[in-house]
């Protein structure tokens, strides 16, 4: 856990990141998690089953047998494969023979990791890429549990090395997930030691198994980049979720880049590459052209991926959003369902599924149950919560205090928590992300004082130590400075252990913050609250100045 395992174990994002679910709260949506579910499931435990009964028969995926596309819902011959095709890529499943929310979070999981557009349907190309990359690999066991060795090598196998493949997966190495440390998996884990400051000596100790635990907010790799949510021109310099798509996108063509939202010379490089194999201009500007060339034979499961959400209050939806319909209306209507329970595919489909969320959702809340989203409906949906406004003109750095206070209380996975996301792009729920950096993000957006928008603590400490976006680095904190802690210790803020928050008092060596992503001080579900720090601890911080 770091230096700061005194502390206590709600604390921030190192406490609730290790693993795939926590109490009360959905599966955590990231690459290569499978180990809390396959570590449950090596020890014979199964959430939330009830009696055992045999599976249906396996039925192969392309068979005349098999629908066009396996989705959430459907018990069959056919979900028994599935579900058998992912557990030989690590997932861990209970093979039941039912598409419920476990296998959607697995078909996600596989779909992200292989560069197919990330809906959670099982079509024609998630079945062909299924079978094309099947294996045999051993359930993933956690690196840090007794049943590892202390040093994982070249040489070992089992689910020791599945659970490594999957997590070097998470960064952007591509790897067979075969249980098997061989030439491959040395490489990329020497070039991750490299790329974080630790020894490369490829054995996999104490110190590598932290750092591939450790994660910083990541940005979503589920953007479409044709979508409106993404710059028609993606060029070096830019940073957010529509570069980790781009960057997946490439090293599903081949590439081999860490996936980190940061749009690089490595990137670059890869992108230019990309570019002249398939007789584009190399000019390194992810435009048009270049979008349709990465997403071409990328088809995935049945679709090109949600639309990019869109307010249901907006002009651009609708006065009813009915069964049928398709669009960014009903991405932003099945993630708010979500929110109150649902536990939709969010593709921006309005079908069966979403018809029956509708449904309910109008019982519980007393309306009118006829499936259609109208006027009362919506605002059932939103609640007491107001989207947030666009950023105010001017305003600035005084005002980023008292929008931040105005937050205190806000509960993570809360439809006003979840808005924090669109200042840097991201729909997901925020139960299901580290999100600190974006509430700060957000926070900027809402005061306009500054440009600069980042889910990445590393970025906001980068751009400060450069003097970039009206950021600047402080040794004087006050009330409204921005501060990042490196839980670690040695300022370099990597790998992922570090947190991000606003001044609210300062008292010599002690201060107070607004932090988002932070632990309820009354035990409940994280959100945005009031913390208690010292410059005088074993972790290090940095103040940032917004002018």
């Amino acid at each position: 856990m770091g230096r700061l395992a005194s502390l206590a174990p709600a604390e921030d994002e190192r406490s609730r990141r290790r693993g795939g679910s926590r109490t009360g709260t959905p599966w955590r949506i990231r690459i290569g998690t499978f180990a809390a579910t396959a570590a449950m499931v090596s020890a014979g435990i199964v959430l939330g089953a009830g009696p055992a009964s045999a599976a249906p028969v396996a039925i192969k995926l392309t068979s005349a047998s098999c629908p066009a596309e396996i989705v959430q819902g459907q018990s069959s011959g056919c979900v028994t494969e599935l579900q058998n095709l992912l557990n030989a890529h690590g997932a861990g499943l209970a093979v039941d023979g039912q598409f419920g929310s476990s296998t959607l979070y697995a078909v996600r999981e596989y779909q992200a990791a292989t560069a197919i557009a990330v809906d959670g349907r099982v079509g024609p190309q998630t079945k062909s890429k299924l079978y094309a990359t099947a294996g045999t690999a051993p359930a993933a066991i956690n690196l840090q549990s007794s049943s590892c060795p202390a040093n994982v090598v070249q040489g070992d196998k089992g689910g020791c090395v599945t659970e490594l493949q999957r997590l070097l997966g998470h960064f952007g190495y591509t790897l067979d997930v075969d249980g098997d440390f061989g030439a491959g998996t040395a490489s990329a884990v020497r070039s991750f030691q490299a790329s974080h400051g630790l020894t490369s000596d490829g054995q996999v100790g104490a110190n590598t198994k932290r750092a591939l635990y450790d994660d910083d907010e990541s940005p979503s790799t589920s953007l479409d980049l044709r979508s409106s949510s993404c710059p028609e021109n993606i060029v070096e310099g830019q940073s957010g979720g529509c570069v980790a798509t781009l960057q997946s996108l490439l090293n599903g063509k081949g590439q081999s880049l860490d996936v980190d939202g940061s749009f690089g010379p490595q990137t670059l490089t890869a992108v230019k590459a990309f570019q002249s194999s398939n007789g584009l201009t190399a000019d390194g500007q992810v435009g048009p052209n270049t979008k349709a060339a990465l997403y071409a034979n990328i088809g995935g499961g049945g679709g090109s991926g949600a639309p990019a959400p869109i307010n249901l209050n907006s002009a651009s939806c609708p006065a009813e959003i009915v069964q049928g319909q398709r669009s960014g209306c009903v991405t932003e209507l099945q993630s708010l369902l979500n929110h109150h329970g649902a536990d939709l595919a969010v593709d921006g489909d309005f079908g069966p599924l979403t018809d029956s969320a509708v449904r309910d959702f109008q019982a519980e809340k007393g309306l009118s149950v006829d499936g259609h989203v109208g006027t009362n409906t919506k605002a059932a949906l939103y609640g007491a919560v107001t989207p947030p406004t666009s950023p105010p003109p001017g305003g600035g750095y005084a005002k980023i205090l008292d929008v931040a206070q105005a937050e205190v209380g806000t509960v993570e996975g809360s439809a006003r928590a979840n808005s924090y996301g669109s200042a840097v792009g991201l729909s997901l729920s925020t139960s299901d992300y580290a999100w600190c950096a974006t509430f700060v993000s957000w926070v900027a957006k809402q005061t306009g004082a500054s440009s600069y928008r980042n889910s990445y603590v590393s970025g906001w400490v980068k751009q400060a130590r450069a003097g970039n976006y009206h950021l600047s680095v402080t040794t004087s904190p006050q009330p409204g400075d921005i501060v990042a802690f490196d839980w670690d210790g040695g300022s370099d803020f990597t790998g992922g252990n570090e947190h991000i928050g606003i001044v609210r008092t300062v008292s010599g060596a002690s201060f107070t913050t607004v932090e988002g992503n932070t632990g309820n001080p009354n035990g409940s579900n994280d959100g945005v609250y009031v913390k208690s720090r010292t410059t005088n601890s074993s972790y290090d911080v940095v103040f940032i100045r917004v002018r």
